[in-house]
């Protein structure tokens, strides 16, 4: 679990809406799991291969999930 807390504080510091929301509600303790892996999962597909430290989180993130 506190390698998936680590990514999800990296979403939420990322600053980008479609991530860092829903990974800061997973932060807290109030999410919705199918939400969560819809955001990540589009996050994937939009950025997921653009060369950011976030590219291989996105898929490890489902993984843990």
């Amino acid at each position: 679990m506190d390698e998936l807390k680590s990514i999800m504080q990296k979403f939420v510091a990322s600053g980008w809406d479609l991530i860092a929301v829903p990974a800061q509600q997973w932060l807290d303790g109030k999410f919705d799991k199918d939400t969560l892996v819809s955001a990540i999962k589009q996050a994937d597909k939009e950025c997921g291969s653009c060369g950011c430290e976030l590219d291989p989180l996105y898929k490890r993130a489902l993984e843990l999930l």
